[in-house]
């Protein structure tokens, strides 16, 4: 039998019996016992490892960075950081706030994998797919006699209200500069600020307004200490999740990469991001 010849061309080449032969059957050498108990644990060690391989491409390991602007952080981070951690224990998320611009540059470069943004970036090694449109609201201070009405308003207040925006380079501000440039209006510029935490704190103070997706301040609208205003007609923009094709994704991150895409629309998807009489 095939068996049997394999076992005389393994003693031959070990120079060693490896059975005892007699008529009731055969026993293992000495030999044969050592050899056996090494093959045992190479067979427990290639257990081990496929099952290591297996695992890790079921659960990925490693660091994902995830580059986010602040106006929608706030709201995606917690919730993504927790479902990261529960669905994939052995990756360390890292999430990285600033303006859509930096971000795009970090993507470029390599020093992020994937970049949360607006509007879908011109350039030939970034891969996009649209998660939502992201409408934006004209927000301001909870006044007892509220100077505006509830409900929609024209893009005229822009003109009439002291506005704390972003200054120019910000892709915020150059999207309501043309927006308005569109319908001749020109905004009455109280203040320029970058830091919308400083910014917002100064809109609940009283000293002005500013425009913001819903989003960024849903905290401060539920506990009542600001208002918010949608515009007739809608600002909006949309919010995107984008990769570096010079940066692919290994098949052992596409179903972190899954998991976090399918995380963020399902936040979207909630009450955060619009006020409550949009969700009807």
């Amino acid at each position: 039998p095939m068996i049997t010849r394999h076992i005389r061309g393994l003693e031959e080449e070990l120079g060693v019996e490896l059975f005892h032969r007699n008529g009731r059957g055969v026993v293992l050498t000495e030999a044969g016992a050592l050899l056996k108990s090494h093959a045992d644990e190479i067979v427990e060690r290639m257990r081990l490892a496929q099952n290591a391989v297996s695992n890790l491409r079921a659960s990925p390991r490693g660091r994902l960075v995830l580059g986010v602007p602040p106006s929608v952080g706030t709201v995606l981070t917690v919730p993504l950081v927790k479902k990261i951690k529960n669905e994939f224990p052995n990756v360390a998320l890292q999430v990285i706030e600033g303006f859509s611009g930096h971000i795009l540059e970090w993507l470029i470069a390599g020093r992020i994998d994937a970049a949360v943004l607006y509007n879908s970036p011109n350039h030939p090694s970034v891969l996009t797919e649209p998660l939502a449109d992201d409408e934006l609201f004209l927000i301001g201070p909870a006044l007892p006699e509220p100077l505006l009405p509830r409900g929609p308003v024209g893009l005229g207040v822009l003109a009439e209200l002291p506005m704390i925006l972003p200054s120019r380079p910000h892709g915020l501000r150059r999207l309501i500069d043309n927006i308005v440039a569109e319908h001749g209006i020109y905004p009455r510029i109280e203040m320029e600020l970058e830091a919308m935490p400083s910014t917002l704190l100064l809109v609940e103070e009283g000293g002005g307004y500013t425009v913001l997706p819903y989003a960024s301040v849903h905290l401060l609208a539920e506990a009542g200490r600001i208002e918010v205003w949608p515009f007739d007609p809608q600002i909006t923009r949309k919010l995107i999740l984008a990769t570096s094709s010079q940066k692919p994704m290994s098949s052992t991150f596409r179903p972190l990469f899954r998991a976090v895409r399918t995380e963020l629309r399902d936040i979207i998807s909630t009450h955060v991001w619009k006020p409550p009489q949009h969700n009807r």
